[in-house]
């Protein structure tokens, strides 16, 4: 997701509320205008204030409707869908303010008023989108917030795409190198192009290509947080996940990795902002008598946050990057080194063997006390500052440790593609009993099929496991 697309979405917010308030106030005005009022005499009396009072009203609840409808979406839409849009959510608006008036004459019932601010709102609103849409087009045209992009795919596949976006950069694609097949030289060479600058969409022109080295590809993708396109007839995919395009002619299909771009990747940290300062203050009493009680236990620090040799502990966060991992200290002095030890290992077991993942049922590196804060959640309450600062969110997949990452399998890097979570799908469905590639299931599930509802709903079954004290054993 480019700035630009970002900016453009989000100005169209208050360049609405502007118009909308502006086709209320020129309808009030052409209503009250005396060659007007000579042929409709105005049976009205409402002054300047009030009448701005309600303008504004209305604009703010018509916002809804067209957030509701979509429209501050990120994604470039036609001339005739926008428009068909902005039609629609106008005239749903209209129509409950034209209820409202209809049950309630309090304000005033000038139905005139209603109809010709119906019409320069939609006129009015289109007309703004049309002149946002040019000057978008003329910055993309010159190089500014354009998308730049890798075709993979035979010559004669490639080409038509390639001359297309030559001639119209105001499409806001840039094509920054071409290549026959993705394999590993391809790979190597896409995370260099990568690392130097921006890679935000790559376009899979082979429809001739195996179904193994396009869904190598696609995981490639995800794990890059690059945009995938492919041609028609390449993969079978659920048609919910799929944006249909059209460039050169030729038909294109955009996978979309997740809800958690865009808008929704706004509202999710800015929800991880509030309730986790929210949650700090309010756990902040419980944390002191936890820190002071670890103190006392003289095992070691209050926080599980260094390795024996003094690097800090670390888990692998979005996008495969390492961040510094934090927790109430919950076991022994040196625990985290006995994991590698065999001895350790030969009497006691790892009852995930042949995972990437390392678990015992009745591990004996856990203190007393570290069982009650971990069947409690308690010691997972540092991670509210994790997830304040950015590094977590409170939802997301479980953050796992390097060395287990460097495990995983292709289909399981999915879940590196957001932030990882305090809590998750996987924690609330199975907690520390579920199989790791369950685990991984229910966390692409989340990963796909996001909502701030789906938020909510982990939210309190975590808060019930919690109550019920089945936390991490």
């Amino acid at each position: 997701m480019k700035r630009l697309d970002l900016f453009f979405a989000g100005i169209r917010v208050p360049i609405d509320a502007a118009v909308i308030v502006l086709a209320g106030w020129t309808a009030y005005w052409i209503r009250i205008h005396p060659r007007v009022a000579e042929v409709l005499p105005v049976r009205f009396n409402i002054d300047v204030n009030e009448l701005l009072r309600v303008v504004l009203g209305v604009a703010i609840f018509w916002i809804l409707i067209f957030t509701a409808n979509r429209l501050y979406s990120v994604k470039r839409r036609s001339v005739r869908e926008e428009v068909g849009r902005v039609i629609y959510a106008v005239s749903t608006g209209m129509m409950l303010v034209f209820t409202v008036i209809f049950f309630s004459r309090e304000i005033f019932d000038s139905r005139f008023i209603v109809l010709v601010a119906w019409v320069l709102a939609m006129f009015f609103v289109i007309l703004a989108r049309l002149l946002l849409r040019l000057l978008q087009r003329l910055l993309l045209s010159r190089g500014f917030g354009q998308r730049h992009v890798i075709l993979i795919g035979p010559k004669e596949e490639t080409a038509p795409l390639l001359d297309e976006f030559g001639a119209k950069p105001g499409l806001g694609f840039y094509v920054i190198g071409t290549r026959t097949q993705f394999d590993q030289e391809t790979q190597s060479w896409i995370i260099r192009k990568k690392h130097k600058g921006s890679v935000d969409e790559i376009i899979f022109a082979n429809p001739d290509a195996n179904r193994k080295e396009a869904l190598k590809l696609l995981a490639f993708c995800e794990q890059q947080h690059i945009n995938f396109y492919y041609t028609a007839d390449l993969l079978e995919a659920s048609t919910s996940k799929l944006e249909p395009h059209t460039f050169a002619g030729i038909p294109l299909f955009e996978v979309k990795q997740t809800p958690l771009d865009g808008w929704g990747r706004i509202y999710k940290r800015t929800f991880d902002l509030i309730v986790s300062l929210l949650l700090i203050l309010l756990s902040s009493p419980l944390q002191l008598i936890v820190a002071m009680i670890l103190i006392g236990e003289r095992q070691g620090g209050i926080l599980f946050r260094k390795l024996p040799n003094g690097k800090p502990v670390q888990r692998v966060g979005e996008g495969g990057k390492p961040f510094t991992f934090i927790k109430f200290r919950s076991m022994v002095k040196d625990a985290h080194k006995l994991r590698f030890d065999k001895d350790f290992l030969a009497e006691h077991g790892n009852e995930r063997a042949g995972t990437p993942l390392f678990k015992l049922e009745h591990d004996p590196r856990i203190t007393r006390f570290g069982q009650l804060i971990r069947r409690t959640s308690i010691d997972e309450l540092p991670q509210l500052y994790l997830a304040l600062f950015g590094k977590m969110s409170l939802v997301g997949p479980r953050p796992h440790f390097p060395e287990e990452v460097a495990q995983y399998k292709p289909e399981h890097l999915k879940v590196l593609t957001i932030k990882p979570g305090i809590t998750g799908m996987a924690q609330v469905s199975g907690r520390a009993d579920l199989d790791f590639n369950d685990e991984v299931r229910l966390d692409t599930y989340y990963i796909e099929n996001w909502s701030p509802l789906l938020d909510l709903q982990i939210l309190a079954k975590t808060a019930w496991v919690v109550l019920l004290s089945r936390g991490a054993k």
